[in-house]
């Protein structure tokens, strides 16, 4: 199933992008800037870097139950105003994130931020979608999470440094800011209303009885596991494996967040011409690029290749996105909420995984390993998903991804 594609009189879709794109980037700062964080985070804290970590598999596991949950009950809410709400939600909990007097009350924080996540990019992507031409979604949808991408080159960086200056709690008080700036750009020009949301919960609830919806969801949290693997051990393998100073690693992050934003505008482009084939492709080079990060992690100069080529290899979720439009027919809403549900699974599992061989002193670029094993898997679900698709192509007559 294709999403329809509708404009209401006086919408200007270049504006309506920027203000969704904004709310990618608020989140993208958030999301990927608690990695780089992480040192000053347990050092204001009082605890380890890997109990630190689970600052972040609380957020991702927030938009675990977040995603499909809002998804499913908010699902005759109009696009627009869910949007706005859900925002808020954003700017208040990152408030509580900034003000969090020990670990505890963190961990809650960053439960409840996650939670607006998975919600906010599935909405975002349908009416993004909706306001594109025809053969052009994944172009819009790139255009979108192009906020994300940004985050990492401008946002992500900027977290450093106010965490190696002012302190770290100013990184997610930015956020909430943020946050509030897009509520109010969405408010003022978004359309009130878009194709598609007279869904219901019953309908939505129909994504979890799909089973290609399914198995795509499960490539992409297995699959995406192994960036996040390496990018969440990033700072600390620079810091103390390629030993760089301080003022040097933000420079690295905006290398990946440079290399990310090329590789969505990458993946939209090749989303709308070969989607399965870009997939592979994609997986294959993140496993190529993550057995040869513990060889070459003590020189700086290799490091930031590998950096850069991680960052444009990165488009695999622009890609699932698009074939979940495909595939998710009457519940497009929960599919694409469950979408960034299932890649902060992947943000879970990868750094859990290798936080248990990095415990076992293998050091932080074992998870170079660990990443390539669980991408690896991620090829494997991928190819079953097509299998599986094929062998039942005639229950998917509207379906032209595979």
């Amino acid at each position: 199933m294709t999403v329809a594609t509708s404009t209401a009189p006086g919408t200007r879709p270049g504006i309506v992008l920027f203000a969704l794109a904004m709310g990618g980037f608020a989140i993208g700062t958030t999301e990927f800037a608690t990695m780089s964080l992480l040192p000053y985070m347990a050092a204001g804290l009082g605890i380890d870097e890997a109990k630190a970590s689970h600052l972040v598999s609380a957020y991702a596991l927030g938009v675990v139950v977040g995603a499909p949950m809002i998804a499913i009950v908010a699902a005759r809410i109009e696009r627009r105003m869910l949007l706005v709400g859900l925002m808020a939600m954003f700017c208040l909990t990152h408030i509580l994130s900034a003000i969090a007097p020990n670990y505890t009350a963190m961990l809650a924080a960053r439960f409840l931020s996650g939670m607006p996540h998975g919600a906010y990019f599935g909405v975002a992507a349908l009416l993004a979608a909706s306001l594109a031409r025809p053969g052009q979604r994944g172009k819009a949808v790139a255009r979108l999470m192009l906020g994300l991408t940004i985050a990492t080159v401008v946002g992500v960086p900027m977290a450093n440094v106010l965490g190696q200056t002012v302190g770290w709690r100013w990184a997610f008080a930015l956020v909430g800011v943020l946050a509030a700036i897009t509520a109010g750009l969405i408010l003022i020009f978004a359309p009130k209303s878009a194709a598609g949301t007279a869904s219901n919960a019953l309908q939505e609830l129909g994504a979890l009885k799909n089973r290609q919806v399914l198995l795509t969801l499960l490539s992409g949290a297995i699959g995406f596991g192994g960036f996040f693997a390496f990018y969440t051990y990033l700072t600390s393998t620079l810091m103390e494996v390629t030993q760089v100073g301080d003022s040097t690693v933000p420079w690295f992050l905006a290398l990946m967040g440079f290399g990310m934003t090329l590789g969505a505008l990458i993946a939209g482009w090749a989303a709308d011409r070969a989607l399965n084939f870009s997939v592979f492709v994609m997986l294959f080079i993140n496993i190529g690029l993550l057995l040869i990060y513990p060889l070459i992690a003590r020189q700086s100069w290799a490091m930031a290749g590998l950096v850069l080529a991680m960052g444009l290899a990165n488009g695999f979720p622009i890609l699932l996105q698009t074939r979940l439009m495909d595939v998710a027919r009457d519940a497009q809403a929960l599919a694409a909420a469950l979408h960034h549900a299932a890649f902060n699974v992947a943000n879970a599992l990868g750094p859990f995984l290798a936080s248990l061989y990095i415990a076992r002193g293998y050091g932080f670029t074992s998870s170079g390993y660990v990443g390539a094993v669980l991408t690896l898997a991620g090829v494997i679900l991928y190819a079953i998903t097509l299998w599986d698709h094929r062998r039942n192509w005639r229950y998917w007559p509207s379906d032209k991804s595979a």
